[in-house]
């Protein structure tokens, strides 16, 4: 159920079920038209057939002037003398339409209604038998119309009047075949395959610029849309592609300023330090000396962001779990107590150098202020999650995401003394981001904070046990 209510709410099935809806209401009732039109072409040729028998049994009372006396008397098969009295009700206008097309006496006749009574056999034997069906067209005739009778009134030739019964014969009220279970079943199911198909071909595009613009955040150097389709479809796609290239632009104008500001700064922060070296009064000295090293760390952070918003790197196949342990073992060697706890088999389409970085950051992120760290991967549900814990004191719920933000620090556990301008997590999850994952922070339940890396499983490699 919940996946049918996603997919109504998609764009594919609100027009799916508008275009099965509105096939629907066009088929059927193009073949109620087409049942009615093939009723008034069945009754037409009815018309025709008792007015061809009318005027034939007229024109034989004319051609034998002897024998008529005995021709009304026995009649034919349709049409006979009508006998005693016969109520006349509203004009057979239909017929009489026909008629007026005729040559002959029976051009200027008169037709009423009459009831079916007027039309029986005086003798019980030459009653008509009831009208059989084959078995095989019984489920197309599912009721029978009964004969009608219409009194016919007109004048021969020689001015003798004439009133004669015509009857129509008994016809089947014929079901056409678009009524049936199985063909309506087959309609409908061909319908439905048919306004999925198209549904899908409408919304395609979107779905595709859609995506695209979820990839674009997460690396802004993708593969532009490809410009085909149709001309609104181009044109969107050729709108989003100009986008692209302007954020590219204007991130690497920016990552360019910064890097060459903070780059240039290094040389005359150098000269400063040299200088500083001569500074008579040592306390003084020591302070200034400080204040130079926070500046100077302040310009190698703003160096390493610049660095990781704009480094190409390519992307290759790589095995996670190696690349953790060469994190923990690097970290181990430097004294610092990390220690790798699980692995997942996962094998990610990732930049490696970037990948090495974001780690190493989070690592040392979580042994400065937790004084230790350990390393966990997992696999589940198609996403791959790294949770890098160290045991510090946590933070609040509302500092979790504020402190991603550039050059902020908390200072209840970050400060200069300490070391880092407030750039650190800036810098893991733009280099996180640009290999299409997420990373968030949160409190341990056992104490501690952890940082989490995830994949999405649509952008996550299939597991490599073994």
């Amino acid at each position: 159920m919940a996946r049918l209510r996603r997919f109504l709410a998609s764009m594919t099935g609100r027009l799916f079920v508008i275009l099965l809806v509105g096939m629907l209401s066009a088929a059927i009732g193009a073949t109620l038209l087409a049942e009615a039109h093939r009723r008034q072409e069945f009754e037409q040729q009815n018309l025709m057939r008792m007015a061809d028998r009318l005027q034939g049994f007229v024109a034989l009372l004319e051609s034998n002037p002897e024998l008529r006396a005995r021709l009304l008397e026995t009649g034919g098969a349709s049409v006979r003398q009508a006998r005693g009295e016969v109520h006349a009700g509203k004009q057979d206008l239909a017929l009489m339409a026909v008629l007026d097309d005729r040559e002959g006496p029976v051009a200027d006749a008169r037709v009423y209604v009459t009831g079916f009574r007027a039309c029986l056999p005086p003798l019980p034997e030459l009653l008509p038998q009831r009208t059989r069906i084959p078995h095989h067209l019984r489920k197309h005739y599912p009721a029978v119309v009964p004969p009608r009778c219409r009194l016919v009134e007109l004048t021969l030739g020689d001015g003798t009047p004439l009133r004669l019964t015509l009857q129509y014969p008994a016809t089947a009220r014929i079901r056409i075949f678009a009524f049936d279970p199985l063909f309506l079943s087959l309609l409908s199911l061909a319908i439905a395959v048919l306004a999925y198909v198209v549904a899908r071909i409408a919304s395609s595009p979107l779905q595709r610029l859609a995506d695209a613009a979820t990839e674009l955040g997460q690396d802004l150097q993708r593969d532009p849309l490809p410009v085909t389709g149709p001309q609104e479809v181009r044109r969107a796609a050729e709108a989003f592609n100009a986008m692209q290239q302007r954020l590219q632009r204007h991130i690497g104008e920016r990552t360019q300023m910064l890097a060459a500001i903070t780059h240039d700064l290094q040389t005359p922060l150098t000269r400063l330090r040299l200088r500083l070296e001569n500074v008579a009064d040592e306390p003084l000295r020591e302070r200034l000396i400080a204040d130079l090293a926070a500046m100077q760390a302040l310009v190698r952070e703003g160096l390493e962001l610049a660095r990781s918003a704009g480094s190409v790197e390519q992307r290759v196949v790589l095995d996670l779990d190696s690349l953790l342990q060469s994190v923990a073992g690097d970290a181990t060697e430097a004294g610092h107590p990390v220690e790798f706890e699980q692995g997942c088999g996962a094998v990610l389409r990732v930049c490696p150098l970037a990948m090495y970085r974001l780690f190493s950051n989070l690592v040392d992120n979580a042994v400065k202020y937790g004084h230790s760290a350990s390393i966990r991967a997992q696999a589940r549900d198609g996403q791959v999650q790294v949770c890098i814990r160290d045991h510090g004191p946590g933070l609040a719920a509302d500092e979790l995401e504020a402190v991603f933000t550039p050059f902020l620090r908390l200072e209840t556990s970050r400060s200069r003394e300490t070391g880092g301008v407030g750039l650190g997590l800036t810098i893991a999850r733009t280099l996180a981001e640009k290999n299409g994952a997420t990373l968030v922070l949160r409190n341990h339940p056992d104490g501690g904070l952890e940082a989490v890396v995830t994949w999405p499983a649509s952008a996550a490699a299939p597991a490599r046990h073994g």
